[in-house]
């Protein structure tokens, strides 16, 4: 009764870059997936090339569906097309398997060693990457769109949104002042007033809420070595917990290892790699201290818990990210609170309180600056009734569907 039926797809336009899969079987069950950014061409990979693949497959044959999934025969190296539509089509399958068992995903993974996770802010705003790219262009002039629009709050006083954060509960939060310089060279210039520029909020913070809260530095992958080493090496200064994805191409593990010399900043990294083999070269290389992975683009869980054992072998923090969507938000925390070095998991509280609701039935309930593990079957949530009648859904269907009421 768990062989899989249909394979279907729902997008919207409001939120373009984000897509879901529902895996449907036999019994009725539906597993919910999720990846981001290309959501057409996933779409595309999902129907075309996997779908056929997985029409008629046992849904309880996890590892040999992400194992067959994950090697395709191009786009295997990197967090492609192909491994984001794997990645959505994993995460519906342990959701699936959870429901089955009438057990949380965590448990499914060998059990939670705690019962909530730290969380960090990042300070993102109301619509931060829902139309193409991450917005760069925050300056002290824009106007806010409510209480969270936490990205131009760093611009303007970081300061106050630090004491804002603190008085909530966060004990982590994470900024990205530097973004705005890196265009005009590609990264590879950074001058002196424009470096002065950049630490200004992090001097804001400290002097507002002095040690009580962590502060990371996040630089998208924007920067060359000479930039970003200056960039680290000035950090220092203000104690930063760590600084994430300083270079254009994170996979490069020789010029990570030689940056990690240079500087006393621990180095994250990165959201953007697509395989356990990718991080294997860093950790192998030392090229990183904090192991972050998004399950939407890494290859989902079945991927992400090798992640998550390399990162334990190596010594290492493991950090899930979150700046995509809702359903990888939850099945981030199902691995951090099972995975033995996880230190954070990552949240948005503008769209924890706003679209993410509209999306899902569930979200992370977080208490005291944690995130408590989820309790109930799977995931723990579904997509909404509302959202599936909207009038700007795209949906589409491989297979042979019951018929859905929504």
């Amino acid at each position: 009764m768990s062989q899989i039926t249909a394979v279907r797809t729902l997008r919207i336009k409001e939120h373009p870059n984000l897509i879901w899969v529902e895996i449907e079987t036999a019994d009725g069950l539906v597993g919910l997936g999720e990846s981001f950014r290309g959501a057409a061409a996933v779409e595309a990979v999902l129907h075309d090339q996997y779908a056929p693949l997985l029409i008629g497959k046992d849904s309880e044959q996890i590892e040999a569906i992400s194992y067959q999934l994950m090697t395709p025969y191009l786009g295997y190296n990197s967090s492609s097309a192909e491994v984001r539509a794997a990645s959505a089509v994993d995460i519906a399958l342990w959701d699936l398997s959870g429901q089955r068992l009438n057990k949380p995903i965590h448990a499914l993974l060998g059990g939670r060693v705690r019962d909530s996770i730290p969380v960090y802010n990042t300070c993102a705003g109301y619509r931060f990457n829902t139309a193409g790219s991450v917005r760069r262009d925050i300056g002290s002039g824009d106007l806010s769109s409510g209480p969270y629009d936490d990205q131009i709050a760093f611009m303007r006083d970081a300061g106050a949104l630090a004491e804002s954060l603190v008085e909530e509960g966060y004990r982590a939060m994470k900024i990205w002042p530097f973004d705005v310089f890196a265009p005009a060279s590609n990264g590879q210039l950074l001058t002196l007033d424009q470096l002065k520029q950049g630490l200004e909020p992090f001097r804001k913070i400290r002097q507002a809420v002095g040690d009580r809260i962590e502060v990371m530095c996040e630089l998208h992958s924007l920067f060359g070595t000479h930039a970003a080493t200056r960039i680290c090496q000035a950090l220092e200064e203000y104690n930063v917990y760590w600084v994430e994805d300083p270079l254009n191409k994170m996979d490069n593990a020789q010029a990570l290892a030689d940056l990690r010399r240079r500087t006393r900043v621990p180095i994250c990294g990165s959201e953007t790699l697509g395989s356990a083999k990718q991080y294997n070269d860093l950790l192998a290389a030392d090229a990183i201290d904090i192991v972050m992975l998004d399950l939407a683009w890494c290859g989902g869980i079945s991927e992400g818990r090798k992640i998550a054992t390399l990162a334990q072998i190596h010594a290492k923090p493991l950090a899930p990210h979150d700046c995509t969507g809702p359903v990888t938000l939850m099945a981030g925390l199902h691995l951090a609170v099972h995975a033995p070095t996880a230190i954070f998991q990552e949240v948005v509280r503008a769209t924890l309180a706003t679209w993410y609701r509209d999306l899902v039935t569930e979200l992370p309930v977080i208490q005291h600056g944690a995130a408590l593990a989820p309790t109930a079957a799977g995931l723990g949530t579904k997509l909404t009734s509302t959202l599936k009648r909207r009038d700007d859904l795209i949906i589409k269907e491989s297979g042979k569907p019951r018929q859905m009421v929504y």
